[in-house]
């Protein structure tokens, strides 16, 4: 085609201008091909035995890896994985966190919402466009896996000749989790149980899948060498090198089971410019509070004395007295050894029970100027979430609207879309709770509460707010951090409050001018946080409580969409519950 268009050039046209031309054909094709770039994967999930924070035990890698492999893309790259899975006698899912999987919710990897677990010794290949640049992750949504090592980060880049609002050297990226020595089986069945036996605190924290513990604690010291060797080289800690002078961005992540973390890297200032995928107003901190399921990018400039090095921290706030040891990394100043520790003791972390720095944090992220999207300035629907901590037949539970959450066998996508009504309760959850007589800091006999998996029923388009509050649990005088999560959107997040929502009065002080955007934000004790999105991608969408352990216990809800939009399901989701007759491979 080319060619028969080049002999049409009049040969009058000087040589320039037919060179000229196909330079133009020539950038059009490589256009259109980096535009077009696909980034293939192919994983293999399985268990080995591991020393994250220097005692083995088996946990779930990819490649051999945990945190598995970094994805690394372009805004508009479709990525390809093919997903093997080597567990032998466990499901696995993996969900691609902040991905908004538009035109293919059925990709979104959340078992029992969007598809069929993939069985042990089977192949699954999840395929989507990545269409926003920023800084998102991926981990297991199948039981409570992600603890035991099944995440990884995403990192997607502008397109070739468009820049950032901010200048940095170099890019490097930090996943924070905290960690258990239990397998998730056995905090599953604890959870389960009567009597209720919580799965505790974290024995360590993990900068990027490195931590420390301390091997002189084990009750069987005769074992300790076996299980426990603090000269692992898995256990080595964590360590980033800086040449003076130059900046960095940190993508900094948080996937923790149950903390709510403070980050802080001694003697130097961090400047917020994302969050979740959305660039932020810059403002600086020395310690970033981070929240399970949230993304940050904090410039760090190595501007101190470039002589020695620096200590890297996580802690744990929110909750009581804790009794995890921090986490522990190094800020290396190149060309200092990069085993050399600093000549300081830590930095000491934030007190865990100040309330006021987080919240001050919180208030701080707005949407950087020139990127601001505009909230619509009222939604059409009102939906108010109360947490509460719950009983429900002897077992402890935790509920939206005395409802706890469960999911059902057969997918909500699936059944949404073949109509299979049968398959999970008709029945809407409720939009509110008795605002006036519910008194939020008591504990309450909640002697009403049921479990349900109804969903919620957006109309299509429509803008919809949702008040999340939190209450006393079943503790008393205690109200926990809960970071909530949505599935295939983001959301404005309209403010904060402390106390219980005042329908009347709080909404007049929405930020309708320059709010951030995000997918993940936390609900502070005693307090609530306004949330307003468009509900425009068709779809069943998981919203739930970024805690492991909260979310198995129910709490979380689903919303669904314009489900007459979604287009033809893939065979490969189904297989489970009703969905076996549908199946055709």
């Amino acid at each position: 085609m080319i060619f028969s268009n080049m002999v049409l050039i009049p040969k009058c046209k000087s040589r320039v201008i037919l060179f000229l031309w196909l330079l133009g054909i020539i950038a059009l094709l490589n256009g259109s091909a980096v535009e077009a770039r696909i980034r293939r994967y192919k994983w293999e999930v399985k268990y080995e035995y591991k020393s994250p924070d220097c005692l083995k035990k088996l946990v779930i890698t990819i490649n051999g890896r945990t945190p598995g492999p970094t994805i690394t893309a372009q805004q508009n790259d479709t990525i390809i994985v093919e997903l093997t899975n080597s567990l032998l006698t466990e499901n696995v899912a993996i969900h691609w966190h902040g991905i908004r999987q538009i035109g293919t919710p059925w990709f979104d990897g959340t078992e029992g919402v969007t598809q069929c677990p993939i069985l042990p010794g089977t192949t699954f290949k999840y395929q989507f466009v990545v269409d926003r640049a920023g800084t998102y992750l991926y981990h297991a949504h199948y039981g409570m896996q992600r603890e035991a090592g099944l995440y990884g980060s995403i990192i997607v880049g502008l397109p070739d000749g468009k820049s950032e609002p901010f200048t940095y050297d170099y890019d490097r990226n930090i996943i924070l989790n905290d960690w258990y020595h239990k397998s998730t089986y056995e905090q599953a069945a604890g959870l389960s149980a009567i009597p209720f036996q919580w799965v505790g605190e974290p024995e360590s924290l993990l900068i990027h899948g490195r931590g420390k513990f301390n091997c002189s604690t084990l009750i069987t010291p005769s074992l300790d060498a076996g299980i426990c060797n603090a000269t692992n080289p898995d256990c080595e800690p964590f360590r980033l090198i800086a040449v003076p002078g130059k900046t960095y961005r940190l993508r900094i992540s948080s996937l923790t089971a149950l903390s709510a973390l403070s980050f802080q890297i001694e003697g130097h200032n961090m400047t917020v410019v994302e969050a979740d995928g959305h660039y932020v107003e810059p403002f600086v901190v020395q310690n970033l509070f981070l929240y399970s399921g949230e993304t940050y990018s904090v410039l760090v400039k190595a501007d101190q004395d470039p002589t020695r090095n620096y200590w890297i921290t996580s802690n744990i706030v929110g909750r009581s007295a804790p009794k995890t040891p921090p986490g522990l990394g190094v800020f290396v100043y190149y060309p200092n050894h990069p085993r050399r520790s600093p000549p300081t003791t830590p930095p000491p972390p934030p007190l865990w029970n100040n309330t006021d720095p987080r919240l001050a944090q919180s208030h701080a992220i707005k949407a950087r100027q020139g990127y601001i999207h505009t909230p619509p300035s009222r939604s059409d629907r009102v939906i108010v979430f109360l947490n509460t901590q719950n009983t429900i037949n002897g077992n402890v539970r935790w509920s939206v609207n005395n409802v706890s959450f469960a999911l059902p066998h057969t997918p909500y996508l699936i059944a949404l879309k073949e109509n299979l009504t049968h398959v999970f309760d008709q029945n809407p959850p409720p939009d509110g709770y008795d605002f006036q007589n519910y008194d939020i800091r008591i504990v309450q006999e909640n002697k009403n509460a049921t479990s349900s998996n109804g969903v919620y029923r957006l109309n299509f388009n429509s803008t919809v707010d949702i008040i999340l509050q939190n209450a006393n649990s079943m503790i008393l005088n205690t109200s926990e951090t809960h970071p909530w999560h949505l599935h295939g959107h983001d959301f404005w997040v309209l403010g904060y409050g402390e106390g219980k929502f005042d329908m009347f009065n709080d909404p007049m002080k929405y930020n309708l001018v320059n709010p951030i955007m995000k997918n993940t934000v936390p609900v502070h004790p005693y307090g609530w946080t306004a949330l307003r999105f468009r509900a425009d991608n068709p779809g069943a969408w998981a919203f739930h409580c970024h805690i492991e352990s909260h979310f198995y216990m129910g709490m979380g809800v689903v919303f669904a969409e314009g489900i007459d939009k979604v287009g033809k399901l893939p065979s490969s989701i189904m297989g489970c519950g009703e969905t076996q007759g549908l199946y055709r491979p």
